[in-house]
């Protein structure tokens, strides 16, 4: 989805009031014209109108039209650039599930999270739209957390950790049994932002801010408080860019501040670290939705169905992040792990679920604790005893 998104970017900034660059925006140029075609008016009423007056606005008006005129074309360019990108990612057409979202509570739960992603993701005005218009019910004091996130995110934007500073000791005790780094990392900024900010180097002041605020996570983060002090000897800049601490001078160290806070806010309110409807959008638009239609298609070929509705027999391929739930298929039976039959690692690494387990160890009318099975793919034989269950 990268290719459309950033043509929709393209799209959003064409369609702004900002412009684009030097071109003026049709707003801008329809408020100027309108401003011209007042001030005319008022002309023509107090000193009648002259031909000079008329050539004035002749002009004006060719002028804006061909501001909007060329303005126009930009738009019209990028929407079929946009419309191209989308076809070149959904070669097919999407196809319809008409039985998804037919009962009330699941399009509650749809117009719920539509309206929950609003909100995190700061689209107030829109969110307040959707609220009113799908009459799907947020607390008010959950919007209020979602307004509080955001004013917090555009501090941190903005160089300013003391609103995140508060809410972090406010949730020290939350952010611990999570051990989260996020109160460290804050005072972290803020010391790094003190040594590196005075010229020559005096680095009394962010000594003193180590003291106060970083001395106390001293256990927790030892190494990295050995780090801090010690990158005073490489000051100036210059040549701690050059040092063994030069990631401490990296404006990275700052600007991770903003999703590790998110995360943490987030989880507060027990909601995950990414935005749902996001993710739904990235791993769908990513081909995942054009692979299942295609097993879909394959087996209704076979005449053969799916036996649940929440079983793939096909893989799909995720990016790290997106791996949630990981299942276990044993080798042997080609069944899927379940509690009652869990993954069973063998002494030689191996892995197969437990039915298979006890199938496969012998002889059948010992005890398990004496009953021996030979891993079904490597020359090694231990006691079923043995095995331990995994936990994915």
């Amino acid at each position: 989805m990268e290719g459309a998104l950033k043509e929709l970017s393209k799209l959003e900034k064409l369609t702004g009031n900002e412009g684009r660059g030097k071109t003026i925006s049709i707003k801008d140029s329809l408020d100027s014209l309108l401003a011209t075609l007042e001030r005319t008016k008022q002309d023509v009423e107090t000193e009648g109108a002259t031909s000079e007056s008329w050539k004035r606005l002749t002009d004006v008006l060719e002028g804006k039209k061909k501001e909007m005129d060329e303005r126009q074309k930009e738009i019209y360019s990028s929407t079929s650039r946009l419309g191209k990108a989308i076809d070149k990612k959904f070669a097919t057409p999407l196809p319809s599930y008409p039985d998804l979202f037919e009962s009330d509570s699941s399009v509650q739960a749809l117009e719920r999270t539509i309206a929950l992603h609003f909100l995190r993701t700061g689209q107030f005005d829109t969110a307040e739209t959707f609220i009113q218009e799908s009459g799907v019910i947020i607390p008010d004091e959950l919007r209020s957390k979602f307004v509080d996130l955001h004013h917090i995110l555009k501090a941190l934007r903005n160089r300013d950790i003391n609103p995140a500073l508060i809410w972090a000791g406010e949730h020290r005790q939350f952010l611990k049994s999570r051990s989260s780094p996020l109160e460290f990392h804050l005072h972290r900024s803020q010391y790094i932002r003190l040594l590196l900010s005075t010229h020559p180097p005096n680095p009394l002041p962010a000594i003193a801010y180590a003291n106060a605020h970083l001395r106390p996570f001293y256990h927790e983060h030892e190494t990295e408080f050995k780090r801090l002090m010690t990158c005073i000897v490489y000051l100036p800049l210059s040549r701690l860019q050059k040092s063994i601490y030069a990631d401490l001078a990296s404006p990275s160290l700052h600007f991770d501040l903003e999703p590790l806070f998110a995360k943490e806010y987030c989880a507060s309110l027990g909601m995950s670290r990414q935005v749902p409807l996001r993710v739904v959008g990235d791993i769908g638009g990513g081909g995942a939705l054009a692979k299942i239609e295609k097993g879909r298609r394959v087996m209704r070929e076979r005449k053969s169905e799916w036996s649940q509705r929440d079983e793939l027999p096909i893989e799909i391929p995720l990016p790290p992040e997106n791996r949630y739930h990981s299942i276990f298929t044993c080798p042997v039976s080609k069944e899927q792990s379940t509690e009652q039959n869990p993954p069973m690692m063998m002494t030689c690494g191996h892995v197969i679920a437990k039915d298979s387990l006890y199938k496969l160890s012998k002889p059948a009318g010992q005890e398990l604790s004496e009953r021996r099975v030979k891993c079904p793919y490597c020359p090694t034989e231990s006691l079923a005893s043995t095995a331990v269950q995994v936990y994915f």
